[in-house]
């Protein structure tokens, strides 16, 4: 099963980190004892090749091959994972900046898009889905066709599912918070009281700080 094995290498590589007092604080302010960062898989050859081929499979069987003409990375953390598919599928590649540039043309879509293409967005890891409900807006603008977003890892928080809706898109991840909470506990990362203390915290990420004692 992809969810599970993708879960095992994450940990594997130390892409996840639980802490519980002190929690992690987000750039938003948010209180969370989980943190991913799927940035780290570019640094392990291994590993990256196996999640890449995760994609793939993912891709072929969900989405289609006849349904992808360019992949479009979200900058910057997807960028890697995008650039990896896209050279496995030698299909050609954007990737989208978060606002357009202040400077030189004023780019917020790095790169060249052919009007009516059916554009796959990448991202590493769905929290609430605002970035990927951006990126889709500015692929749209470029006359791109965008109806799937396959990321590495999706939390399935309430916000990003009503986000995923609004945008229009098809979400397609390899694995979810709930696996990987699950596959932390049979390896032995976390114990079962942990355990709970994140399930809590993916129910409602934006209560949680407060229903613990941290805000």
């Amino acid at each position: 099963m992809i969810a599970n094995e993708v879960s095992k290498l994450l940990l594997q590589i130390n892409a996840v980190t639980f802490r519980f007092d002190p929690p992690f604080t987000y750039t938003t302010g948010l209180k969370s004892p989980i943190y991913l960062d799927n940035r780290i898989v570019m640094s392990y050859p291994k590993v990256r090749e196996k999640i890449v081929d995760f994609y793939i499979q993912k891709i072929k069987k969900k989405i289609k091959l006849k349904n992808v003409d360019w992949i479009a990375g979200t900058a910057t953390a997807a960028i890697p994972h995008a650039s990896f598919i896209a050279s496995e599928l030698k299909l050609p590649m954007v990737y989208v900046r978060p606002t357009t540039k202040s400077y030189g043309k004023g780019n917020q879509v790095e790169g060249y898009i052919k009007k009516n293409s059916n554009v796959l967005i990448v991202e590493d890891h769905i929290s609430t889905a605002s970035s990927i409900t951006e990126t889709a807006r500015a692929l749209r603008a470029e006359g791109g066709v965008v109806k799937y977003c396959i990321a590495t890892t999706t939390y399935e928080t309430p916000m990003s599912k009503d986000n995923v809706k609004k945008s229009k898109l098809k979400l397609i991840a390899l694995t979810t918070g709930k696996n990987i909470v699950e596959t932390a506990l049979r390896q032995k990362y976390i114990t079962v009281d942990q355990k709970k203390i994140v399930d809590d915290w993916l129910a409602d990420p934006k209560g949680w700080g407060k229903r613990h004692g941290f805000v």
